[in-house]
């Protein structure tokens, strides 16, 4: 992938990140401001792109069993793996990482079908 595309990828992102933030309510997931939000979405492609494949590997079982369902729960483990790392970015448990990152995904895949 070239430094454009990796570039227009960060952005969407962090759009993503951003209606996601915008979206839920400050007690579910918030993102003080757009500085943190391209950082987040650095720390949670970086966890993607590492984490998140060695994780499928070892949950594939469990994502068999459960038709596909269980990536949505590694999704939302992403999202608050990267909350975790990047200060200014608040998840509420759970549930908040899971809303977060169903929005997020969402509003990326679209974003992203117009983009390309």
């Amino acid at each position: 992938m070239s430094v454009v595309g990796l570039l227009i990828r960060l952005l969407v992102t962090t759009l993503a990140v951003l209606v996601a933030s915008y979206v839920l309510s400050p007690s579910y997931f918030s993102v003080d401001d757009i500085q943190t939000a391209v950082i987040f979405a650095l720390v949670l492609g970086l966890l993607n792109a590492i984490v998140r494949p060695i994780l499928a590997i070892i949950t594939f079982p469990l994502t068999i069993l459960t038709l596909g369902l269980f990536l949505l729960v590694l999704n939302a483990l992403m999202f608050w793996l990267a909350a975790a790392f990047v200060p200014g970015v608040h998840v509420a448990g759970f549930i908040g990482a899971f809303l977060g990152a169903l929005i997020a995904t969402v509003v990326s895949a679209v974003i992203s079908h117009f983009v390309h």
